[in-house]
């Protein structure tokens, strides 16, 4: 049997080319066990900035992107055991990864959670001010603004806005 990083990369390969197909990208690609079984989990995103509804992932774009990329699996046999197959957008609040999404999404409120102080603080809150070289750029909440050494962010995730 394929081992689970092989058949993700197998599958990852075989979605971007399906959602390239609709002007979309593969977000992220999961294969693990949870209680139900298997689960094939690609969240699919458009290239961007997604500020608004019109631009972001609709559940007709996941729809197609998962009755083509299942016909595709089955065809190619890509995936060595019964599973259950999720196409979803990465969310409102959605994870930033990449230099380029803090890019992409400069001037959307956002946490970062650091592996390290920074300024001395442990988390930030704000509006993100994009990429400076290596850093971060954030006005925060409370009035300053911060860079942050991309390598010290532990995780952050865009926040919702109304």
């Amino acid at each position: 049997m394929r081992g689970e990083a092989s058949v993700v990369e197998q599958v990852r390969s075989v979605a971007t080319r399906v959602a390239a197909g609709y002007g979309l990208e593969i977000f992220d690609v999961q294969f693990r066990r949870e209680a139900p079984g298997m689960i094939l989990r690609v969240q699919i995103d458009r290239p961007g900035p997604a500020a608004s509804a019109e631009e972001s992932v609709s559940v007709e774009d996941c729809a197609r992107v998962s009755r083509d990329l299942s016909a595709v699996l089955d065809v190619e046999d890509v995936v060595p055991t019964a599973y259950t197959l999720e196409v979803s957008s990465p969310g409102l609040d959605r994870p930033l990864r990449r230099p380029d999404d803090y890019r992409r999404f400069a001037g959307r409120r956002a946490k970062v959670v650091m592996r390290e102080r920074v300024d001395g603080q442990g988390f930030f809150k704000g509006r993100l001010g994009g990429v400076d070289g290596a850093e971060v750029v954030i006005d925060a909440d409370d009035g300053r603004t911060h860079r942050v050494p991309l390598n010290l962010i532990a995780r952050a995730n865009l926040e919702v806005e109304f």
